[in-house]
């Protein structure tokens, strides 16, 4: 009889594994193929006419439609491996404009257990597809999380947010590296300063030399020699060309400052003129005065509504060109000692450009030379200019704050389930240590812990996805046998902490508290078995030989996956499917029929028996009671007639833990206190009974002592 029911349960396991392996569908079985680059590359540019070779440092392809650049394409393996939950990274193409714009992603490999047999590819497609033309290289691109002035956000992957957030951070880094090689962005700056205020106060009667000496009026000066020197080397080199004798010739002589300041523009333009300027200034906005001999900064080619192309204003990344309306011709300077100039003029810098007069500023000329009837060449000349200290307010530079690691902005994300968690596990280990105290109080035991079930099933589990899984196990050991990186393990805070808890715990009293506290779907069983026997269905319990046997299957899963993890952790991932995890709390359901139909089965038999997969089937429990041998504390109280005669907590104990001569076995064991209850219980304790029957008595044949003095 016991090994006919041993047979059928060996075949109940073996046709569940059968099914997992046969009848689920092979793309999220089993891994994808690597995809060859090149034919998505054309399919990010239809209209390329011509790919180069991977090339350079980094490693790029450059497209070309005829012999026009048109995008470049890399791998994010060749310039930003960052592994992903798997340990392995995500290897995409990327592609970017020569302007540095997002052209597409595309997923070429991946390892991640999760997609591989939880979610469908075509979701991790979705993901990167967000990597368009509305995207830029210079965009900072973050994964859900809080919302940040600066930042712009996309979509994440349900269940599998690590891996979106390590495969965001890969495209950006590569990205970023691709187009500072490039030249189309250039480093950002690590000290911004803030705008600074012009001083309206600050003003003094000055000479033309005084200004122009003390910095106040900046010169740009060009002779011939320097402006044929320009065109060295270009189509333009010998036309217009100066002679021996013409070199040392002024080419152009301008001088030009910011006259919104105070002791600029009241000098320069007088105290009337000066003020209807400052009068015409809208808010945040700022003037520049343009005197000029010899090249026209103006130009004969400008029209009324159109731009003065001889002339910009340059500041940090930002090119400010001018229209007529930001023109006023200036007719007269009153400063003493001013040259006579051939052009004068008056340019507003407008608020959207956002101009800081405290920052260093250059001024542009752009010197053009025809080389036929309609094509020309142009070369430029800049002149800079520093505000001088007096004349403004610079607020304290601001050091930006450093940008977070990717690990960082997961804890800073995830820090009110930190903070959660660790109230939790806190008020556990009180527990833990005042059980002696607390199980003699049954009632507000039992209600404790149940409601401590549905916390770990409902935050910890479905809204957490802090279910703790073999596949953990086989990734801490792949890393420690190779390039060890805490990183890897910090990407997933609720998972960090809980296995630290389980660490911790499993010195201190071995597999019991994670098991029969911190896991979800341990909690969730219980929580079933409770409502099941809270409304009288009917239980069934193996026969002790049977069931003790039964406990050898989980040892042999785990022997079984850990030597498939040796040879391909993909596969024992793959396997590692044994565990309902996955469907119960990282998908919620939501995925194909088979593993819905397995992780429903084990639910529906625990409402029979309770915990029947932690008892017989679960790798990560045998994983975690190998710890047994190390334990330091044995805190569950027995007495010398547990088991001999007394057999009520063995009976007791729902998950049968309790051997026949009373001795727990803590490799099975869940921690849920029920015999302590009992062992301090004197109305349900048979050893606590008699003892109390003997207390009374003894009371009772007690002799009253008379006293007869």
């Amino acid at each position: 009889m016991l090994n006919l029911l041993k047979n059928k349960l060996y075949s109940v396991i073996s046709l569940t594994v059968l099914l997992l392996s046969v009848m689920f569908p092979a793309h999220a079985l089993f891994v994808s193929p690597p995809k060859e680059p090149l034919p998505l590359i054309h399919e990010i540019f239809p209209q390329a006419t011509l790919v180069s070779e991977k090339e350079g440092d980094p490693l790029i392809w450059t497209i070309y439609e005829n012999d026009e650049i048109i995008g470049y394409a890399f791998e994010t393996n060749d310039i930003a491996r960052i592994p992903a939950y798997s340990g392995e990274p995500v290897n995409m193409l990327v592609a970017i404009s020569p302007k540095g714009v997002y052209l597409g992603a595309k997923v070429l490999e991946h390892h991640e257990p999760i997609i591989l047999a939880g979610i469908p590819e075509s979701k991790l497609h979705n993901f990167t597809d967000q990597y368009d033309e509305s995207l830029k290289v210079s965009d900072r691109l973050k994964v859900g999380g809080n919302k940040r002035d600066g930042i712009t956000h996309i979509d994440g992957l349900s269940g599998a947010t690590v891996t979106v957030m390590v495969m965001n951070v890969a495209i950006t880094k590569a990205a970023t590296k691709v187009a500072r090689s490039l030249g189309i962005i250039s480093k950002s700056e690590t000290i911004k300063q803030p705008i600074a205020t012009v001083l309206p106060e600050v003003y003094e009667p000055s000479t033309w030399q005084t200004l122009v000496g003390d910095g106040s009026i900046r010169r740009l000066y060009l002779d011939r020699k320097t402006v044929d020197e320009a065109f060295v080397g270009t189509e333009a080199e010998h036309i217009e060309e100066a002679t021996t004798e013409q070199k040392n010739d002024m080419f152009a002589d301008i001088y030009f400052a910011q006259v919104d300041i105070p002791n600029i523009g009241r000098n320069l333009l007088g105290d009337s003129e000066y003020q209807w300027l400052k009068d015409t200034l809208q808010p945040n906005e700022h003037a520049v005065i343009i005197l000029g001999n010899g090249y026209s900064f103006k130009g004969s080619g400008y029209v009324r509504g159109g731009i003065f192309d001889r002339i910009q204003v340059l500041q940090n990344e930002t090119a400010i060109a001018f229209r007529d309306l930001d023109h006023t011709r200036v007719n007269d300077i009153l400063i003493d000692g001013a040259p006579v100039f051939k052009e004068m003029a008056l340019f507003i810098v407008r608020s959207h450009h956002e101009f800081n007069p405290g920052t260093t500023w250059q001024l542009e000329l752009l010197v053009r030379r025809q080389i036929g009837a309609i094509d020309s060449t142009f070369t430029s000349f800049k002149g800079s200019y520093d505000t001088l200290d007096k004349y403004v307010y610079r607020p304290p530079y601001i050091a930006p704050e450093p940008e977070l690691t990717l690990t960082q902005q997961v804890w800073e994300d995830k820090s009110l389930e930190v903070t959660i968690l660790f109230i939790l596990l806190a008020i556990l280990l009180v527990v833990l240590f005042l059980q002696d105290i607390i199980v003699r109080h049954p009632t507000f035991m039992h209600n404790f812990r149940h409601l401590f079930l549905i916390v770990t099933v409902v935050f910890i589990g479905w809204s957490w996805g802090g279910q703790l899984s073999i596949v953990n196990v086989f990734t801490f050991l792949q890393a420690f046998m190779s390039d060890f990186s805490w990183d890897l393990f910090l990407l997933d805070p609720v998972i960090f902490i809980l296995w630290g808890a389980a660490a911790v715990t499993m010195i201190l009293w071995g597999r019991a508290v994670y098991c029969g506290w911190l896991c979800p779907f341990g909690a969730l069983q219980e929580l079933i078995n409770v409502f099941a026997r809270y409304i009288k269905i009917p239980q069934f319990e193996l026969p002790w030989a049977v069931h003790e046997r039964l406990w050898a299957i989980k040892y042999l899963i785990l022997l079984a996956l850990f030597g498939l993890s040796m040879e391909s952790l993909a596969t024992a991932e793959q396997f590692a499917e044994i565990e309902p995890f996955k469907t119960t709390f990282l998908l919620k359901f939501d995925r194909e029929w088979p593993f819905i139909i397995y992780a429903v089965g084990l639910l529906v038999i625990n409402i029979f028996n309770r915990k029947f997969f932690c008892r017989y089937l679960c790798p990560l429990g045998a994983a975690l009671s190998t710890s047994n041998s190390i334990r330091l504390f044995s805190w569950l109280r027995r007495r010398p007639e547990c088991g001999q005669p007394c057999k009520t907590c063995a009976k007791e104990c729902e998950i049968q833990a309790i051997n026949p001569d009373g001795v727990i076995n803590m490799r099975e064991c869940h921690y849920c206190l029920d015999c302590q209850v009992t062992y301090f219980n004197e109305e349900k304790c048979p050893p606590l009974k008699k003892l109390a029957r003997k207390k009374n008595q003894f009371k009772e044949n007690q002799i009253e002592v008379v006293d007869v003095g």
